[in-house]
This record gives structure tokens, sequence and C-alpha cells, in this order.
């Protein structure tokens, strides 16, 4: 029986040994993420790469939160958009964390490269003509959503997308076909920052 006893016993070392090494290989290669205002990033096999990050060390800044959301708190006003440049207009910011989105301008302006997401969701009342609406990034239309139902008081033009963008970039909805007469009150457009790059 002791021997028995003694085997099993062996097993178990020999198992929490094993599975002891498994943990720490993996802690080894995966990055421990901290809150606060910097992030030091350590690769346990650096290489021999002349840029700095030979010593397998990289800092990243913590404050990285990027994100907005505006709505339309009121009807279309003709004024609005009597510039020509067919802006969507947003009237009343919900989010704008980082204070990217320039509420004089309805445009997001990128505070560093990355990957963004954005959402719109442009509401057309009252107005049987087709809406195309799209997003815009640096005067370039990235994606477009239509509205065109005759037989709806209430229709919305909505798509989302990830794009990526650099510092500086620009992102804001244009009108692009139809008009917003009719009013596009409770119309939304939101973004934010998914990973820096």
């Amino acid at each position: 029986m002791a021997p028995r006893l003694e085997r099993a016993i062996l097993g178990w070392i020999s198992f929490l040994a094993a599975a002891t090494s498994l943990v720490i290989a993996q802690n080894e290669t995966e990055p421990i993420i901290l809150e606060g205002k910097c992030l030091v990033v350590c690769d346990s096999s650096p290489t021999s790469d002349p840029t700095g990050t030979a010593l397998g060390i990289s800092v990243r800044s913590g404050s990285a939160k990027v994100a907005f959301s505006a709505t339309r708190s009121t009807n279309h006003e003709p004024s609005e958009m009597s510039n020509r440049t067919m802006i969507i207009y947003f009237d009343q910011i919900l989010v704008n964390i980082g204070s990217n989105f320039d509420s004089e301008r309805s445009t997001f302006i990128s505070p560093r490269k990355g990957i963004y997401s954005f959402n719109f969701h442009v509401v057309k009342v009252y107005n049987r003509q087709t809406i195309q609406v799209s997003l815009m990034l640096n005067g370039f239309p990235v994606i477009s959503a239509f509205a065109g139902d005759q037989d709806v008081t209430r229709e919305a033009a909505s798509n989302g997308v990830l794009i990526p963008m650099d510092k500086g970039d620009r992102a804001y909805l244009k009108l692009e076909r139809g008009n917003l007469m009719g009013g596009w009150k409770y119309s939304t457009f939101s973004g934010f920052l998914v990973f820096p790059l």
C-alpha cells in the first residue's frame, strides 16, 4: 500500500510541476495590462532591433480613451445647411471623452493613429424623398446609407464601420442626396477608438 501511495503522491507532484511551468511559460509571453497613466510591456525574447525596442520594453499612454456620441434635439433649420457643404449638424453632445468631437462643425478629429468605430442613424420625418447619407473621411465617402420608403412617416439611414485613421484625420456625415426639410430630430452620430496603432 505504501508504494501505491508514494506513486500517487509523486504523480501529483509531477502534475503540479508541469502545470506550474505551463503557467509560467504562458505569463512570459503575454503582456500584463494595468490601469494607469503609463503601461510598460516587457518581452521575454527581445530582438537586436536598433529602434529602441531591443530591450523588450514598449511604453504606451494609458489615456487612450476616445469616444463621442451626438444627437439632434430639434428639427432641421434650413439655415444650418445653407452653406452648401451639406454636412449634417448635431446640436446635443451626449459623450465627448477626449474632446475630439468638434461640436461647431459636427466633425470628429482623430487624436492618434488607430482603428476607429463609427455608426450613424439619420432620421427623416414626413419626407418622401430618398436620402443618401455618407460617412466622410477627409472629404471622401467611406460608407453610405439610404432611406427611401415612400409609405412611412419616419425612416432612418443607418450604417456602421471600422476604419483606420491617422492623427488629424476628420470624419463627419454628409447628406449626398435628398433633403432633410421634414426634420432629423433624434438622429445620432457616434464613434470611438477601438485600439491605437
